[in-house]
């Protein structure tokens, strides 16, 4: 089992763009893609993983500064949810993606995953990776 986090907002996989030079892929999508990457690489190396996975992802976005002192609380504790972009399957697309050939061969060895969205005072995402013996 492999686990590790990713400090900072998560960030959804941007779309590319195509322009008459090409195919881009947004620089803030980079950038996570990125970070993921070196969050696995500091804390695993390269495992490069082949049975078939489960991904469990906890995605913890910012407490929005609006929030009254009350609702901040419910927010912490779980209470109230994040039901706002960015949506979590984009987000857990930027991850697995960033993962490929680093933990895994390919994202396609996915066969179960879990995703859940959360508020926090320490934005981050918490990625557990089990490798399953079918």
């Amino acid at each position: 089992m492999l686990v590790f986090k990713i400090p900072g907002e998560p960030i959804a996989k941007g779309r590319p763009r195509v322009t008459k030079y090409g195919t881009h892929t947004p620089e803030k999508t980079k950038n996570y893609e990125t970070l993921v990457k070196e969050m696995f690489a500091i804390t695993y190396g390269q495992p490069l993983l082949e049975n078939p996975l489960e991904i469990n992802l906890k995605l913890y976005f910012s407490i929005p500064k609006s929030a009254s002192k009350i609702k901040k609380n419910l927010m912490e504790n779980g209470n109230i949810r994040p039901i706002k972009r960015p949506d979590l399957d984009n987000c857990m697309k930027s991850i697995t993606d960033a993962l490929n050939g680093i933990a895994y061969k390919d994202d396609s060895q996915i066969i179960k995953a879990t995703v859940e969205k959360y508020y926090s005072e320490v934005p981050r995402a918490e990625v557990v990776i089990k490798e399953l013996e079918l």
